[in-house]
């Protein structure tokens, strides 16, 4: 079938509040060397993508400025050198921009099958939150069997997968949450032990759950004053990885108490890497994640869905806070 040469797309008219996204036609993108072009489906929406939208969290350079991170559908066409995929084939990618469309060019190797038994909806949630987790938990945070797992926000995109995925990986898992409600949802998730931070005091209640001992990883999107209570909670040689920093990027650091602890600090962030750095990252999680999902183990929780045009109505959700699990934008 041939192409058409215009889509449909969300755009973000402005820098400001969720009515700053505009429902737009513009030009079907062509695939460029190594990439596919996507009919898209369905795309998953992310913290990153409010941040763009509110002029805080750029595209990298060269990336077209239409928001959305990660999508699925079908491939739709195929530029130089692509070998692996064909026109056809079910496929969810993790992109640095421009999934809130019906077309989307994707760099092959950051491309990942359907995994089986899931629709396109389902595979949506999958690229951005499972490669974050995948880099930041496993390989970071060296996560292993046996070891014990913290992770705040535990009933967001990232959190759900988070459990789901130390879960699977054989880890005692803790994560936090607003509430009893999503307390309950991180336990019904597998999460050993949920603390609502409203209530509890998360570090005293992991150093109470593990004999004092603390947590082996820690996966944070919280910053600011939790850092303290991080470090107090993690066991020797532990691992504190930052993938955000929503209440704060600056923070008082104790020396001396990271020394006797031996407390490993680090963070990343995903958006910017190479295409040869982030097609290694979905090769891995390919292996080692997707086996689990199609086996049932890891599932995506979707809170959400709406139509690519109702973009504004899934952010502003998305900025209640109010979600367990992910949000998700449909296309016809």
């Amino acid at each position: 079938m041939p192409l058409p040469e215009t889509m449909d797309c969300v755009e973000i008219e402005k820098p400001g509040g969720p009515e700053t996204l505009k429902p737009a036609r513009r030009p079907v993108p062509k695939p460029g060397d190594g990439e596919v072009l996507v009919r898209v489906a369905a795309a998953g929406v992310n913290r990153p993508d409010v941040l763009q939208r509110r002029g805080l969290y750029n595209p990298p350079p060269g990336t077209t400025d239409l928001p959305g991170l990660e999508i699925a559908g079908t491939v739709a066409a195929l530029g130089k050198g692509v070998e692996r995929w064909k026109i056809g084939d079910r496929v969810c990618a993790l992109v640095a921009g421009g999934g809130y469309a019906a077309y989307c060019a994707a760099p092959a190797p950051q491309c990942l099958p359907v995994p089986r038994g899931l629709d396109a909806v389902a595979a949506a949630c999958l690229p951005e939150t499972v490669m974050t987790v995948w880099t930041n938990v496993f390989e970071r945070g060296r996560l292993q069997q046996g070891e014990s797992f913290l992770v705040h926000g535990g009933t967001s995109g990232i959190g759900t997968t988070a459990i789901q995925m130390a879960k699977a990986w054989g880890a005692r898992v803790f994560a936090t949450a607003g509430g009893e409600v999503k307390a309950k949802a991180c336990r019904d998730l597998g999460a050993d032990v949920a603390v609502d931070y409203k209530a509890e005091d998360f570090a005293a209640v992991v150093k109470e759950a593990t004999g004092k001992r603390g947590v082996d990883v820690i996966l944070d999107m919280v910053g600011g004053d939790y850092f303290a209570k991080n470090v107090d909670c993690l066991a020797v040689e532990g691992r504190l990885v930052y993938i955000a920093s929503l209440r704060g990027a600056k923070v008082e650091l104790n020396i001396a108490e990271m020394m006797q602890k031996r407390v490993w600090v680090t963070g990343s962030t995903l958006r910017p890497r190479s295409v040869a750095e982030k097609g290694a990252i979905a090769r891995a999680v390919e292996a080692g994640i997707w086996p689990h999902v199609e086996a049932g183990r890891i599932r995506p929780v979707i809170h959400a869905r709406f139509a690519l045009a109702e973009a504004a109505k899934a952010h502003a959700l998305m900025e209640t806070n109010a979600h367990i699990g992910k949000i998700v934008l449909t296309i016809p």
